[in-house]
């Protein structure tokens, strides 16, 4: 099968395509035959080994001193079921799926093999193969961030970075809790986040949130570039402050992916897709990323008839 693999760290130039083995599923495994899967910020981070100053030790130590441990990246996908083990009760082979991979990684790969118990779900009838792979990673990631707030009906949400992958699922899902929603965001996407529930916006290029004297019950850096005492300044008493840097990885269950698939196929939560990419387009795509100014997820389309 066809992967983009890296053998070092580096900048977007050591992605390449190549043929490696194809898995075959173990007696509690599916095969998915990958259709598309997806670039973050979490994936150029690791391609490059420059998160922050503090955490580069550790990541060398998870990842790899001198060379990846794991050379195939990628967290998100969309697929086929092609194969099943023979303790396999939950998938059937035609079946569509999403799935996320976390730090086994291994989704920019035409195929991956998945514990059948393990974080993936049935695609909604309504959704694509590229929203599908787009969701889990934002979507859970503003679950278990929401949730950490204490997220509750009738509470103040601020989303600070409201049009990334994790802001736009922050401001659909706080709203399905049934929060009243403020999102932060550029003058370009301004309307993108009003059209995804936001009760109020807020120009950043604009306007100062310490200045504003508003207060919320929580305050949601879905991007970790807002510094930790201005985003202070707008809590309400006992109210709550989260962040995507500083605070731990989210922990992702299986009944969050359910989540994201009830809610899907309702139209309570839309998948906000800014680009798509052809595999072979892998290098573009982790040097768009990397600009920090995507909308929601950008896409990679899986073909299966490309030659090396």
């Amino acid at each position: 099968m066809k992967a983009i693999v890296y053998t070092k760290y580096g900048p977007a130039d050591v992605l390449e395509l190549r043929e490696v083995e194809k898995p075959a599923p173990k007696e509690n495994e599916v095969l998915i035959k990958i259709h598309a899967t997806t670039v973050n910020s979490g994936d150029c981070r690791v391609r490059g080994l420059n998160g922050p100053f503090l955490y580069r030790i550790p990541m060398r130590i998870m990842m790899g001193f001198r060379k990846p441990r794991k050379p195939i990246l990628g967290v998100e996908l969309a697929g086929e079921i092609e194969a099943v083990g023979k303790n396999v009760t939950r998938y059937k082979v035609g079946e569509k799926v999403f799935a996320f991979t976390g730090m086994r990684f291994g989704a920019y790969a035409e195929y991956s093999c998945l514990c059948e118990d393990g974080l993936l779900a049935l695609i909604p009838g309504n959704v694509t193969y590229e929203e599908a792979a787009a969701v889990s990673f934002g979507g859970t990631t503003a679950l278990h961030f929401l949730r950490k707030g204490n997220i509750q009906s009738a509470r103040k949400v601020l989303v600070y970075g409201a049009s990334g992958a994790v802001g736009t699922a922050a401001v659909q899902l706080a709203k399905y809790f049934g929060a009243e929603v403020t999102g932060v965001c550029s003058t370009a996407n301004l309307e993108l986040v009003k059209s995804l529930g936001a009760d109020k916006v807020i120009d950043y290029t604009k306007e100062d949130l310490a200045k504003r004297g508003e207060l919320y019950d929580i305050v949601f850096d879905a991007v970790g570039k807002r510094s930790r005492s201005k985003c202070k300044q707008a809590l309400a008493p006992n109210g709550q402050y989260v962040s995507v840097v500083g605070q731990g990885i989210a922990k992702v269950r299986t009944e969050d992916l359910l989540l994201l698939k009830e809610l899907m196929e309702k139209g309570a939560l839309k998948p906000i897709i800014d680009r798509r990419y052809s595999f072979e387009q892998m290098s573009d795509a982790h040097r768009y990323v990397e600009k920090g100014h995507k909308t929601g997820c950008v896409a990679i389309t899986v073909g299966h008839d490309r030659k090396l």
